[in-house]
């Protein structure tokens, strides 16, 4: 079985390269048997995402991290199952919550099934992954349950919304770490851990992560303004259609100028279709875009900050690059 591509960046060096593939495909191997059960529907149910495609950009991350220690040592697939399944439980949870129809080109599970079919699917994967966890030791268990409980957190935050009197813009980015950064933060953690680097270098790279992870988010902010087409992944105005506030819509939201108001009262709540061109064009224009593109750039300055400090070896030109193209691909 040929392995899922590898994100497509001019980072990697040849054998890096087939390093990570090869990587990736044992990862494939053990992420599809993994769900496996002796009722059929239930591995039809937990395969369904799998089969959809996916970078597997969180298992990546775990090999490239693997890179610092042992990179062959065998906790650190294992260790990447467990993030792809975890990333996969929330996407079956997500789906449900946001009513979704379709998920990488397919129709989500719930579309498929039903609500309760994809809820417990997703269940059903966390369940594997703890499995998994089990033969890994107590350290990582303890960091997967710590992980768990902020992309719980996040989600709750985000249903809810910032409390009277707190600020949006520091709400939204504090659930933009738990729910986005906090996995791909453990992805390097778990990659550097179980590899056995050193403690300062796994500091590092779960750092570096998070901030990577967060900036990848508010460059998916920008470009569901920002795209012309669905070329990028995004439909564009997917968030203003849904009424969903991201970085950008909170500083319009924010200011008092009466030149925004016409913005301002578009972004209020969901923006009817009719509108949404009209969003878009004010949006694209405003001066928010830049300021969301300077915090996304914060960001990964973080990051580099982090990753400078590690053994100069591919895999940090590897993740400096991945730095790049997170603030490339937000235009």
């Amino acid at each position: 079985m040929a392995a899922p591509p590898v994100v497509d960046l001019p980072f990697v060096d040849e054998r890096l390269a087939q390093d990570l593939a090869d990587g990736l495909a044992e990862v494939e191997k053990l992420l599809r048997s993994s769900v496996e059960s002796r009722d059929s529907f239930v591995t039809e149910a937990s395969r369904h995402l799998i089969e959809a495609g996916g970078k597997r950009f969180r298992a990546m991350l775990v090999l490239l991290a693997a890179q610092f220690g042992s990179s062959g040592a065998s906790g650190v697939v294992p260790g990447a199952v467990v993030i792809e399944l975890t990333h996969l439980a929330t996407l079956y949870h997500d789906d449900v919550m946001d009513e979704a129809p379709v998920r990488r080109g397919s129709p989500s599970a719930n579309a498929r099934w039903d609500n309760t079919v994809a809820i417990l699917t997703g269940d059903y994967l966390f369940a594997q992954a703890s499995e998994i966890l089990a033969d890994l030791g107590p350290e990582v268990i303890r960091i997967q349950a710590q992980t768990f409980s902020r992309l719980v957190r996040g989600q709750i935050r985000e249903t809810i919304g910032p409390r009277e009197g707190e600020d949006p813009i520091a709400h939204y980015i504090e659930v933009l770490a738990d729910k986005t950064g906090s996995l791909i933060a453990t992805s390097g953690r778990f990659g550097g851990l179980l590899s056995g680097a050193a403690p300062e270098v796994v500091d590092r790279l779960t750092r570096a992560c998070e901030a990577i992870g967060i900036g990848w988010q508010l460059g998916d902010d920008l470009l569901d303004v920002a795209s012309e087409s669905a070329d990028s992944g995004k439909t564009p105005g997917t968030d203003l259609r849904e009424g969903v506030h991201t970085l950008p819509m909170l500083y319009v939201l924010a200011s008092e100028s009466p030149e925004d108001a016409r913005l301002r009262e578009l972004l209020a709540g969901p923006v009817a279709e009719e509108d949404v061109e009209e969003a878009l064009r004010l949006l694209r224009a405003h001066p928010a875009m830049e300021r969301a593109r300077a915090e996304l750039v914060s960001w990964i300055d973080r990051a580099r900050k982090d990753l400078s400090g590690l053994p100069d070896i591919p895999a940090r030109a590897a993740y400096l690059a991945l730095c790049d193209y997170v603030i490339e691909r937000s235009g």
